[in-house]
Formats: C-alpha cells, sequence, structure tokens
C-alpha cells in the first residue's frame, strides 16, 4: 500500500455534517450524542459537563476529536490535551497524568459518578483503560485543585466523561438505527468490534445498548530504548527481532445499555449499565521481571469493572433549577496470578470492591440583585460506601498443594466511607465574576486486625475541608483574566493502609498511620478568543503537606508471613513526608482556524516538583545526603501540535506530533524503578498522519499511520515502550 493510499483510508468520522463543520465551532451531531445539558440556559463560559470550576483551567475531547485521534483506549484519547500525560504500566494499562499528578491524586467521574473507590492504587493504575472510549460522548479535563467540587483525592484534577446519549427522535418516529464498527491496528494484530442499537422506548423514552469485543496481541515497537551509557532498559522483555515486546495482549469483551424516558420538557429518569471485562493482561514489568526467567510472569487474570445507576434530572424551583440525584452500584474486581514454573508456584490473589453511591447535585436560578449583577449558587452532596473482599493462595505446581495465606493483598472485610456537602456561589456584575465555594467531608476506613500476617487494625476517621475562590474579569471582549486560589485534600485509602503489592520500584506494604494530605493551590491564567481563535496561557503552583510517599526499608522490617517482601530486590512503605511538597508549572495552548476548512492546535505543558527526601537523614552524615529530593514520575516538558484540513463535507486530512524532552530529574525511588532507563527517560518526537472519507450518511472508512518514522521511544514512567509505525484501518455502518 502506498503512503497517499494508506493516508486516504486514515481515521473515522461520525457524519458528513461533522466533516463539514467549522473546525472551531462545530458539535458534535446526534450521532456523536453530545447530551442535552440542564445547564444550557447558562452563560457558556460557566457550564462544564456534570460541574467543574468556573474559570479553572480545562480542555475537552469531543467525539469526533475521539474518532479523527483513532483512541484505542480511554487514556490515549487524551494524548493531544494540555497538562495531560500518558503513563503506561501495561499494554492493557494506563494512566493519565494532570498537571504531574495520576493515580489516587486525580478523580475520575462517568456521567458525574466518582469511579475512585478504596482500593485506588498509588501512582500509575489501569482504572481509566476500564471505561470503552465507544461509550463516551465527550471527556471534561479539570486541571487543578478540585476537592471542592469532588471531594478527597482531586489534588491534581478531574476527569469527567459524560457517556453516549440515545439520539434523539422527532415526535413519533419508531424504529431501530443498528450500527457497527470495527478496528484493526498492525502495531499489535488488534482486531476489535462492536455494536450497537439505537431505538426508541414508546413516546417518551429512547435507549442505547451495545456489545465489544476486541483481541490484543503482542506489542511491536521501534525499538529498544537505552538509558546513559546505553544502558538498556531492563523492561520489557524483548523477542528475538529486538522488536517486539513480551508480556503485552490481552483480550476484552464490554457491553453497555442505557435508557431515558422524559417527562414533559424538564424532568427524566435515566438507566444505564456498563459492564467491561478486560482477560489474560500481563504486568508488563513483570512479564517476566528483571533478572527473572523468561517464562515468569504476573497476569492480571480478570479486571472487571461494572456500573448501574439511576439518575433523576428536573427542575425543582428557584434555589434548584436544575437538579440531579443519582443512585448507583459499581464493582470492582481483580484476579491476578504470578507464575513462577522454575520453582513450581503460582501466588494468585482475588481482590473486589463492591461501592454504593448516592450524589445529588443542584443549581438556581439566576437572581439578579442589579441590572448588571447577578448570583448563582450550586450545592450538592454524596457518599460513596466501599465493602472490599480480598483473598490470596499458593499453589505448589510440582505437588498440586494449595495454601490459602491468612490475608490478600488487602484485609478482608474492609470497610470505607467517602462523603461530604458543598456549596458554591458565583457572583457576577459586568465583566468581573466573584467564584467561591467551601467543603466539609467526612471519611471513615476501618479494617480488621490479622495477627498472623502482623497486620495492624485500621479504625480511622476524618474531617478533612476544601474552599477555593476564583476572581475573573474580561478587560475587553476578547480576553479573560483568571486567578484562582484551592485547597484540595485526599484522605488515605485502605490501598494505603492495609494493602501489600508488587510495585514498579519492589515491594510496597502498608502504614495505617497515615494522615490526610492536603494541598493549597494558586494559578494565574489568561485567555484570547475571537472567532474561531483561541489561546491560554497558564502559570500554577501547589503546596502538598503531609504527602503521602514511598520511603525504602530494610529486609527486617518485612511483615511476618510475607514471602514476596524478602524475596524483592527492594521494600518501601508508605509514610507522610515531614515538610512541604511543591509543584510548580506552566501551559499553553493555542488554537486558530485560518479559514474555514483549516484548523491548527498546539500546546505544551511543564512541571517541576520538590519534597523532602521520604528517608530519614543518615546518623553519621554523607555527602550524598539531600534533603529536598524531585517529586517522583513528574512529566518532562511535552506538548503536541495538530494539523486538520477539511477539503470536502466528505472528507478530512490530518497531522499530528507528539513531543517530550528527556526527564533526568528522579526521585530516591525512581533509580531503583526497571521502567525508567539508566539516568532518566530520553526525549521522543512521534509523527501521526489521518485522514478519513464518508462514502454516504451511513457508512465512513478510516485509519492512521501512527508513528511515521518508527521512533524507538517511552514515555517516562511507562513499562512498555510506544507502538512502532502501525497502521490503523477502521470502519463504521449502519442504517
Amino acid at each position: 500500500m502506498t503512503s497517499s493510499a494508506a493516508i486516504g483510508l486514515v481515521a473515522g468520522v461520525a457524519s458528513a455534517d461533522t466533516l463539514a463543520a467549522d473546525p472551531a465551532t462545530a458539535r458534535p451531531p446526534a450521532e456523536t450524542n453530545a447530551p442535552a445539558r440542564l445547564e444550557a440556559d447558562l452563560d457558556p463560559e460557566d457550564v462544564t459537563a456534570r460541574g467543574g470550576i468556573v474559570g479553572q483551567a480545562t480542555s475537552t475531547v469531543t467525539a469526533r476529536d475521539m474518532q479523527e485521534r483513532l483512541a484505542r483506549s480511554t487514556p490515549e484519547a487524551l494524548r493531544y490535551e494540555p497538562g495531560v500525560f500518558i503513563q503506561q504500566s501495561a499494554h492493557g494499562q494506563a494512566s493519565a497524568y494532570v498537571r504531574g499528578r495520576t493515580g489516587q491524586q486525580t478523580v475520575l467521574l462517568f456521567d458525574g459518578i466518582r469511579l475512585n473507590n478504596a482500593s485506588w492504587r498509588q501512582g500509575p493504575n489501569q482504572y481509566l483503560f476500564t471505561v470503552d472510549p465507544r461509550t463516551i460522548g465527550a471527556i471534561e479535563v479539570f486541571r487543578g485543585g478540585a476537592s471542592t467540587r469532588f471531594g478527597s483525592d482531586a489534588i491534581g484534577g478531574a476527569i469527567a466523561m459524560t457517556p453516549l446519549e440515545p439520539q434523539e427522535r422527532e415526535a413519533g418516529e419508531r424504529g431501530a438505527h443498528p450500527r457497527a464498527f470495527g478496528r484493526y491496528g498492525s502495531a499489535d494484530d488488534e482486531w476489535s468490534l462492536r455494536v450497537q442499537n439505537d431505538f426508541t422506548l414508546g413516546s417518551n423514552g429512547s435507549a442505547l445498548v451495545g456489545f465489544s469485543t476486541r483481541r490484543v496481541g503482542l506489542l511491536r515497537s521501534g525499538g529498544p530504548v537505552f538509558g546513559d551509557g546505553g544502558a538498556p532498559v531492563l523492561v520489557p522483555a524483548f523477542a528475538d527481532d529486538g522488536r517486539t515486546q513480551l508480556g503485552t495482549g490481552f483480550g476484552e469483551v464490554t457491553a453497555d445499555g442505557r435508557a431515558v424516558f422524559r417527562f414533559g420538557e424538564d424532568a427524566r429518569i435515566v438507566a444505564a449499565a456498563y459492564v467491561h471485562r478486560l482477560f489474560d493482561v500481563p504486568r508488563t514489568d513483570q512479564c517476566p521481571a528483571p533478572y527473572a526467567p523468561r517464562s515468569e510472569c504476573l497476569r492480571v487474570d480478570e479486571q472487571f469493572r461494572t456500573l448501574a445507576y439511576v439518575a433523576y434530572e428536573d427542575r425543582l424551583g428557584a434555589l434548584a433549577n436544575r437538579t440531579r440525584a443519582v443512585f448507583s452500584y459499581q464493582r470492582q474486581h481483580e484476579r491476578r496470578t504470578l507464575r513462577r514454573p522454575a520453582s513450581a508456584i503460582e501466588n494468585t490473589g482475588r481482590d473486589a470492591v463492591d461501592t454504593l453511591g448516592a450524589s445529588w447535585e443542584a443549581t438556581s436560578e439566576a437572581f439578579r440583585l442589579a441590572p448588571r449583577a447577578a448570583l448563582t449558587l450550586k450545592h450538592g452532596a454524596e457518599g460513596y460506601f466501599d465493602t472490599l473482599a480480598s483473598r490470596s493462595w499458593l499453589a505448589f505446581t510440582d505437588i498440586d498443594v494449595v495454601r490459602e495465606l491468612s490475608r490478600g493483598q488487602y484485609v478482608e472485610g474492609s470497610r470505607y466511607l467517602q462523603s461530604g456537602a458543598f456549596a458554591e456561589a458565583t457572583l457576577t456584575r459586568g465583566d468581573v465574576a466573584l467564584i467561591a465555594g467551601a467543603r466539609l467531608g467526612f471519611v471513615a476506613a476501618s479494617a480488621p486486625r490479622d495477627a498472623s500476617s502482623g497486620t495492624e487494625r485500621v479504625d480511622a476517621s476524618w474531617w478533612p475541608t476544601a474552599a477555593h475562590a476564583t476572581l475573573r474579569w474580561r478587560p475587553a471582549p476578547e480576553w479573560t483574566l483568571l486567578a484562582n486560589v484551592d485547597r484540595s485534600f485526599r484522605a488515605p485509602n485502605l490501598d494505603d493502609l492495609t494493602a501489600r503489592q508488587q510495585s514498579g520500584p519492589g515491594f510496597l506494604f502498608e502504614n495505617a498511620n497515615l494522615r490526610p494530605e492536603t494541598t493549597l493551590g494558586a494559578e494565574i491564567g489568561v485567555r484570547f478568543e475571537e472567532g474561531p481563535h483561541r489561546a491560554e496561557l497558564w502559570a500554577f503552583r501547589s503546596r502538598t503537606r503531609d504527602a503521602i510517599a514511598r520511603s525504602y526499608r530494610e529486609l527486617g522490617d518485612c511483615p511476618p508471613s510475607t514471602p514476596a517482601c524478602t524475596a524483592s530486590w527492594s521494600r518501601y512503605q508508605l509514610v507522610n513526608l515531614l515538610g512541604d511538597s511543591t509543584l510548580d508549572g506552566l501551559e499553553a495552548s493555542v488554537q486558530a482556524a485560518p479559514w474555514s476548512w483549516l484548523r491548527v492546535r498546539a500546546n505544551v505543558s511543564f512541571a517541576y516538583g520538590d519534597g523532602p527526601n521520604p528517608q530519614p537523614a543518615p546518623v553519621l552524615g554523607g555527602s550524598d545526603y539531600a534533603a529536598t529530593v524531585p517529586l517522583s514520575r513528574v512529566p518532562p516538558l511535552n506538548g503536541t501540535i495538530e494539523l486538520r484540513m477539511a477539503p470536502t463535507r466528505a472528507s478530512y486530512a490530518s497531522a499530528g506530533l507528539r513531543w517530550a524532552t528527556a526527564q533526568t530529574r528522579l526521585a530516591p525511588t525512581d533509580y531503583s524503578d526497571a521502567r525508567i532507563p539508566l539516568g532518566g527517560t530520553p526525549g521522543f518526537v512521534v509523527a501521526d498522519v489521518r485522514a478519513g472519507v464518508r462514502i454516504d450518511r451511513s457508512a465512513a472508512v478510516f485509519g492512521a499511520i501512527e508513528n511515521v518514522g518508527d521512533v524507538a521511544y517511552r514515555t517516562h514512567g511507562s513499562s512498555i515502550n510506544g507502538a512502532g509505525r502501525s497502521l490503523v484501518i477502521g470502519f463504521e455502518f449502519g442504517w
């Protein structure tokens, strides 16, 4: 296939209208399911999906963006967003860093429902990967502290996913509207298929049901990545060709259903369920681990997520002019097995977290205080209660004996409650707006004592608080100046307080005496908007007190009856740092559309973090000891450029560039992390090209050539190298 022919196949399209629309102002059509929002009568500047903070640094990924970027997963859909950096611990896992923070320090929301639970792991984790991107209508990234609105964990920000909605129908219209989507990727021989059906339910109801499946093989990269002095990275292991990465590949099945029933003009009830099943996902940095036999592998046999909920939305008066109440149930299930055939041992663990949630949120009407002044109130409350089941057992395969351990990765019967209430007021007068809000939270954790494993009983509770204030001023119609001050928090969860697990740097065990970490942040921003042209510049600083970090431990510190700890090269325990950690950064983004058929977008992000050394000062001192050290796995200077052309109503072509400089500022634990090359992670520049054509209103062919230069690269902290040159081909068909 020639390059021009390949480019002619590239990347998906939702409809002819989508391809033809002004790239700077287009709204996704009904097929891409941009949901109708109750907030539609507010100033668009003050509206965010399920509510971010007015004036906060925010970016939005539309369904069209995801289609044209050919996102293999939900995290990869964010690769071109300012202030976001994607790290992959495995081929079937990925985590988004927002302003240098990830894992427990960012909140994930789906349709306003909190996905973070009590087993959320520190640092990069896999949970965002368990949301099917084809069930999403839009993603909003809120950068910066957001605990006032979203509660615990929102120190770095929040990622809010708005689901695909059933298509609106004309009055009296009936019938079903099935569609099918397919995708092939050459770098890992990925084959995927999704079928969905959109249909009416009586005169006031509609529904959307879907099913997806895919199988992904071993991932081929551009080759190995080297550290200082040409030292090869210890993970992943490569096949004999030097390009194919062992410990990659997985299987996946998803299903979803969403029904919407409307009552009059304002009220509606939504009933929805989402099921995601990942199978046989190798933990790449442990498959095999450094210096281990190639037959040794840690695999996540089952990574299951289930979400079901009912939501009620209505207008209930002046103080609740737009209100939403949600009752939800979630289950996060994981089964993993470490197989060591040379030792005839299999170590298996199974964990499950069941979460019951309830939330309520309302926005008042705008109260006119003067001819040019108005006051709007927003308020809400939520509670999420987790119960945790955890087991672990050893199988000696040579003698066919299985021995159950006294505890699993967590402690059976543990409980966790995350709850709180907030209020926020927006006062506008002319070109100036002041937004202020506060939250009172209550968090409680409990876990039984297990004497045989040396596990202490946990019975802790906290009343954390959060607050923010934002000043927005428009000195001219095109210009907006913004200043924010925010206090956010993260309370220790059951993973911090009770977990024993293999992490990237080594074996990590619990600390039952941790305190909440709190962050005081400030940011200033300037925004320019004129027609399709937009530019933003942000500078921020956050200072975290009692930050939770890993600290080295000796062999004798290992908990009893924990052979995985004594067998590890390195051992760590979580501690509260004594002193403040700081994170400073800059973000800039530009979007321009000089002609209706051409759009250019670019962004650049930088973060710089330092904190107290988690290791105590040596008793006899030492010239190499530093009291202040870099924060772990903070992304380097990075950015993207996108160029999109739509010469006709039925076609487009685009090119993208992703780049990052080297990251050589390493935390003490980074030096023992096999995922990080010796001396730090090298920089890279990767180019992608995409294009698409719609055959008619019901069919499209699309594709991309990713990593055109076949560059060998990896993002800082990842276990795998990025895909080598890859042809991606897809289709959409429906009627």
